[in-house]
């Protein structure tokens, strides 16, 4: 068993890395099976957040006003991460959003992780739910959902809980155990910046229409921009 790791969460504006933006993160270390530190961070994203996010986690736009964007926190972050492996429910989630961001600044992000669902997934079948906050109800760990150091330390929790009841019996597979790091494996494409003309387009389409928009149009991607300029188009005409 894995005793030694970083339990990694994140909240974001949803569940696509290629569109969406992290809102939030919160790291723990653990070290021997004790947490030894932590990290946490607000991210602005960009733009407005979707009103079910902010239902969902509590997070609301004056929050992230002040926080930094993700480029500026990524080296930070990744010094804390080093190369140790990542533990997470659904760890592949967090672990592409990471990427993506880290692929956007040119930075190499590869690691190991090790899924606390997967595991659940296998062996608390007769489960209703085995999202972490049923789980922990299940184990009584406290937890307060939809946050994300708080869900990273319900996690590293979890881990604990899962590996003294199905350890022994997981490492009967060997080296297909579950509680051991696999490589994760998620192929992300680096964003390109709106272009010139694309910024001057929007700039006169939001003038001429008077229009006023939730997102802030410097930090843009050119997929974006170029997506944003095509709904003002339908809706609006030239």
């Amino acid at each position: 068993m894995t005793d030694s790791y970083i339990c990694i969460d994140l909240e974001t504006t949803g569940l696509d890395p290629k569109r969406d933006k992290i809102i939030e993160i919160g790291a723990v270390k653990v070290r021997q099976g004790r947490i030894t530190a932590e990290w946490e961070s607000f991210v602005n994203p960009g733009k407005k957040l979707p009103e079910r996010i902010v239902e969902l986690t509590g997070i609301h736009d004056g929050e992230l006003a002040g926080a930094r964007p993700i480029q500026e926190l990524l080296p930070e972050l990744l010094a804390f991460l080093g190369e140790d492996v990542l533990l997470g429910h659904s760890v592949l989630f967090d672990f592409s959003f990471l990427k993506k961001a880290a692929v956007n600044e040119r930075l190499s992000f590869e690691r190991q992780g090790i899924d606390t669902l997967k595991i659940a997934r296998k062996y608390l079948k007769d489960l209703e739910s085995r999202s972490l906050g049923a789980l922990c109800k299940h184990y009584e760990i406290p937890h307060s959902a939809h946050r994300a150091l708080e869900d990273a330390r319900a996690t590293t929790m979890l881990y604990r809980k899962l590996s003294e009841e199905f350890f022994e019996k997981e490492e009967e597979a060997g080296e297909k155990s579950l509680f051991r790091p696999r490589l994760l494996i998620y192929q992300a494409k680096r964003d390109t910046p709106l272009t010139v003309p694309q910024k001057e387009q929007l700039y006169k389409l939001l003038d001429r229409h008077k229009l006023v928009v939730d997102y802030e149009i410097e930090s843009l991607t050119r997929s974006e921009a170029s997506r944003k300029i095509d709904q003002i188009l339908a809706a609006y005409g030239r």
